[in-house]
């Protein structure tokens, strides 16, 4: 399912809702500091990507930060949008800017005044089943063990046996001769369960992991301590914009690209002259220290994923309809 549809906006100027009395939103924020909230946001994530679109303006390539642009094909300008999220109603006249998402829309609040605030009855039929297969995901991973022992070899299968003109980075050198990375991959236990990674093994490597997942096998087998399982939590968060508020869509990108250094890191590329030392997980130090980041992604993705597994609640809470 793509964003697009539901974080985009028209260049007209926005529509005014039907004034419904009666919600009562949990928190009124006046202008002021919904605007405050709204600047800081924007500041934090403009660190990101204010660098990433320079680069594209100089056509230069990242190859661990753009991943999260291209990858996950959010753009830049959307991740800047702040959103209050669920239960949060925006006072003060500025407030009706939101109104160009129909997700939005104006009520009265408690003192009578008009307040702009996102609408769960405005969430789409086939939306609504995406957030229940989503939150069935995401609170199987929170019960399922987590499982520490892959040490990111989804990058060297990636590479096993190809060409070396049809390598993804091919602007970066790898650490190892093709030959080399071959017996580092066939001396290794491949065990990745996260399908969107195991869908770029070369297809030499595919037979070689003890796991062949598809994407209907998501559910049963993602688990917490995949990196690309924590660096999903980011997707899944503006997945359900604009309900989701800008601090969690925030939080999960800034562990998302804590990740992407990582996953570079302990791949068979040098990217040290980015200032990426490597975590050489061809030798038991290497896997030892992926491990511990790992587990360290792990422990912070799960306030994250407690927060989406809310938000997804919030919104299946709601009746459908508008």
């Amino acid at each position: 399912m793509s964003s697009a549809s539901s974080t985009s906006s028209s260049d007209g100027p926005p529509s005014r809702a039907e004034v419904e009395p009666s919600l009562h939103p949990g928190r009124i924020l006046p202008e002021a500091e919904w605007r405050e909230c709204q600047a800081a946001h924007e500041r934090r994530v403009r660190r990101w990507t204010d660098p990433h679109q320079a680069r594209a303006g100089r056509g230069e390539k990242h190859p661990v930060y753009d991943f999260i642009f291209h990858y996950y094909a959010f753009r830049p300008a959307w991740l800047r949008r702040w959103h209050p999220g669920p239960d949060v109603a925006l006072a003060g006249p500025g407030a009706r800017e939101f109104l160009r998402w129909p997700e939005y829309r104006e009520t009265t609040g408690p003192a009578g005044d008009p307040v702009v605030s996102v609408n769960p009855r405005a969430l789409p039929a086939h939306r609504r089943e995406f957030v229940a297969w989503l939150r069935g995901l995401l609170a199987a991973m929170q019960e399922r063990p987590a499982f520490f022992g892959c040490f990111g070899l989804h990058e060297w299968a990636m590479v096993y046996r190809l060409n070396p003109a049809e390598v993804r980075h091919h602007a970066w050198p790898l650490r190892y001769p093709p030959e080399e990375i071959a017996r580092i991959v066939e001396a290794a236990a491949i065990t990745c369960s996260h399908f969107d990674a195991f869908r770029f093994f070369t297809p030499p490597a595919r037979p070689l992991n003890r796991l062949q997942p598809t994407r209907s096998d998501m559910p049963d087998l993602e688990q917490r301590g995949c990196l690309h399982a924590n660096m999903d939590l980011y997707k899944w968060a503006f997945k359900l914009a604009p309900f989701t508020p800008g601090e969690l869509v925030a939080d999960a990108f800034e562990l998302a690209c804590a990740i992407r250094e990582i996953d570079m890191r302990a791949s068979p590329y040098d990217v040290s002259a980015l200032g990426f030392a490597p975590i050489p997980v061809e030798t038991a130090a290497g896997r030892s220290e992926y491990e511990a980041c790992q587990r360290d992604f792990s422990t912070r993705g799960e306030p994250l994923r407690a927060r989406l597994i809310a938000v997804c609640d919030w919104l299946l809470g709601a009746p459908s309809g508008s």
